[in-house]
């Protein structure tokens, strides 16, 4: 009979991830809800390191009470992905690939705030200018071509898991 394998003893570190304004307020949507409180809940569990930054604080400041008293609960275990030089040549480059244009020149800047801060994923709602299937690749290529590791792009429902840990339907 073969010996059955014990599961590792060491723990995982956890999962690096920049959630977007869109997320705090997908919490609140009933379209997002279940996907968005199962990320929190997986960031609450240690699955996930959270990274914000002042765009996120800036846009939230903007959104209803209750994002806002959201937002406040996992912004002080969050860590900080600052507007630095590195983010803003990053946020140029995408907007000279012509990923966005310059409407959208914040949308941009999550993207670039993420990889800067060296995050392994950045959630979002955001399907038109962040999670679309033709802008992914568009972001990596760019990344790569700056010296950066390709960044996974996802919506909270590709990364949220329930209980059971099976993906959310």
């Amino acid at each position: 009979m073969a010996k059955k394998l014990d599961k590792p003893s060491a723990k995982l570190e956890p999962i690096r991830v920049y959630a977007d304004t869109s997320v705090y307020g997908g919490v609140f949507d009933p379209e997002f809800a279940a996907a968005s409180r199962a990320f929190f809940d997986q960031v609450d569990r240690g699955r996930f390191s959270l990274v914000i930054s002042s765009v996120v604080r800036q846009e939230v400041a903007a959104a209803p009470v209750r994002v806002r008293n959201f937002f406040l609960r996992y912004e002080a275990k969050a860590q900080a992905a600052l507007v630095d030089n590195e983010a803003l040549l990053l946020q140029q480059a995408y907007l000279s690939a012509e990923i966005n244009s310059a409407k959208w020149e914040a949308d941009l800047l999550h993207v670039a705030l993420a990889t800067a801060a060296g995050c392994q994923l950045i959630v979002s709602w955001n399907f038109k200018h962040i999670v679309h299937f033709d802008k992914i690749s568009r972001y990596n290529a760019v990344n790569v071509r700056q010296g950066h590791l390709a960044l996974g792009i996802y919506s909270p429902l590709e990364v949220a898991y329930d209980e059971d840990e099976t993906s959310i339907q």
